[in-house]
């Protein structure tokens, strides 16, 4: 199979994890989570939905179709996982390929948790971060094929900057978990039953906004450190997006906070954590590649040294 369909597929699997979060967010917000209450059967003795009476049809219909989409991400996954086989790719491409379908079976697992406890916030939560952390590991796969096999993995930009890179990343890992706590204590819990996170909204919602500032502030930072080394066009590129992502997920969320957090929003703030860690994961694959480059990356500026790799 040929590189550009290699990345097809690999794109693909990303979408689906992706998505399958922001399904899993119109599950929360429309009160569906227990439409089916019981795991891994969706009733006791039915792996369908039965029309009981005491869950409404529309919960059910929500819940189950969710647990649907379920196989579309691991068919996504398991293709992925024997096109890079089959194509005989290196090493670490495999290892990311195998993480897909391995990955997605932990979600579906930590799925029937959430659900076996009522939906504690903490399995919520979970159940988010674990899709940001496929999404990560998919487009590490997508940016990876596109990269030939043969010759040595080299660094575009100097150490300090992908340095630079992994604290910003750790930051965005505090911004995610902060936001789903946010998440655990406002009204939103996937069922009306569902106890909530007991803290103060407010004063998280500040220490969400704080670590978005530190974020924005790093990859200010990384900007101009990129321009003074002269990075690759590729490299800064990507930031852009990054940077675009990123204000407008910063935007729906201040508009989601001083509007009541309306359901559509809470669905698109979802979507935009999972735009947000795409971007990031592709700025972060940017900044280490192999040659001979690929026909998007050939237009950088003189490549460091193989040894500033390591």
């Amino acid at each position: 199979m040929s590189v550009p369909a290699q990345r097809r597929f690999t794109f693909v699997a990303a979408l689906t994890q992706a998505g399958i979060a922001v399904t899993g967010a119109v599950v929360r917000v429309t009160g569906s989570g227990l439409g089916c209450p019981t795991w891994p059967q969706c009733f006791p003795g039915s792996m369908v939905p039965t029309g009981a009476h005491d869950v409404p049809a529309y919960e059910q219909a929500i819940e189950f179709g969710n647990r649907l989409l379920t196989y579309v991400v691991t068919a996504a996954a398991v293709a992925v996982l024997l096109v890079v086989l089959r194509a005989g790719r290196r090493t670490s491409l495999k290892r990311y390929a195998w993480s897909l379908p391995l990955g997605t079976v932990v979600q579906a697992v930590l799925g029937g948790i959430t659900v076996l406890t009522g939906l504690e916030w903490w399995t919520v939560a979970l159940h988010l971060l674990v899709s940001t952390v496929l999404v990560w590991l998919a487009v590490q796969l997508h940016v990876g094929v596109g990269q030939p096999d043969t010759g040595q993995p080299h660094l575009t930009v100097p150490p300090p900057l992908r340095t630079l890179l992994a604290v910003a990343t750790a930051v965005l890992a505090a911004l995610m978990v902060a936001g789903t706590m946010v998440t655990g204590a406002g009204p939103h819990a996937g069922n009306s039953e569902t106890p909530r996170l007991d803290l103060d909204i407010p004063a998280l919602a500040q220490l969400h906004a704080e670590l978005l500032v530190g974020y924005l502030g790093l990859l200010v930072g990384a900007y101009f450190a990129f321009k003074a080394v002269a990075a690759p066009r590729a490299v800064l590129r990507q930031w852009w997006i990054l940077a675009a992502v990123v204000l407008a997920q910063g935007g729906i969320g201040v508009v989601q906070y001083f509007t009541g957090v309306p359901e559509a929003l809470v669905a698109a703030h979802v979507a935009g954590a999972c735009a947000t860690t795409w971007a990031m994961a592709a700025l972060w694959a940017r900044t280490r590649v192999r040659t001979p480059l690929t026909e998007d990356l050939a237009d950088r500026s003189p490549q460091l040294s193989p040894a500033a790799a390591h």
